[in-house]
């Protein structure tokens, strides 16, 4: 999976506002190119909100987020999608076959190639066959996760990919995190696990109301150090 761009975000002033109330206020930071960045925080505090400005699902109300220099709405909304994907927390699959959602992005999947990224992602390769139907949560997500990385993305966005997965389950996902960077993609994660947070990432937003309450390397947040008893 050799990737040949740098891509960086960058948040100026980055505000959103759903009526009188304030989800993300006055956000500014840059999420460098090659490394997994985790987004933390309490429930409410805008992450998943943060998550999907950045590949346009939502626009912020104030500010302006940038793709290696240029502002999001000067790029093409369908290519800017298959170059930053996003596997949400609650999994939407779009066709009645798994091997048919897998190839919703690109028809040109061969079986071997599905059958390889179930695998990656923690599924059984004969996964492809089964109906979208009665899938689990955590199947369904998974599928999700292999069919976003069908398209070869440059930038993977995670919102809390591994809450409805057991241990083994959660190692692969963390596995395909670490595989993406060390290809010299670019990772995103919404994580309330703080251990995998400090297992995962090379940098920590942290956030508190909606504003930036932490920005640094793991090892420098309060947010994510273990509570002594």
């Amino acid at each position: 999976m050799g990737r040949s761009r740098v891509v960086t975000f960058v948040l100026e002033a980055v505000g959103v506002r759903h009526g009188d109330a304030v989800i993300l206020d006055d956000i500014s930071v840059a999420l460098r190119s090659g490394r997994c960045t985790a987004i933390a925080g309490p429930s409410g505090a805008g992450k998943s909100t943060l998550l999907r400005l950045l590949n346009r699902m939502l626009e912020p109300t104030s500010g302006r987020v940038l793709l290696d220099g240029t502002p999001l709405p000067a790029l093409d909304v369908p290519a800017l999608r298959r170059r930053v994907g996003l596997v949400a927390q609650q999994p939407t699959l779009l066709t009645d076959t798994v091997l048919d959602d897998l190839r919703v992005g690109r028809p040109d999947l061969t079986e071997d190639e599905a059958r390889s990224l179930l695998a990656e992602t923690g599924l059984p390769p004969a996964f492809a066959e089964r109906p979208t139907a009665g899938l689990s949560g955590g199947e369904a997500q998974r599928v999700c996760l292999a069919r976003t990385l069908a398209l070869r993305p440059e930038v993977l966005l995670l919102d809390e990919p591994t809450s409805a997965l057991d241990h083994a389950s959660a190692e692969a996902i963390e596995q395909v995190v670490k595989d993406l960077r060390a290809a010299g993609g670019t990772a995103v994660l919404v994580s309330h696990d703080t251990a995998q947070a400090r297992r995962l990432a090379d940098d920590v937003l942290v956030l508190h109301a909606g504003r930036l309450a932490e920005h640094g390397p793991p090892e420098q947040i309060a947010y994510l150090r273990p509570v002594s008893s």
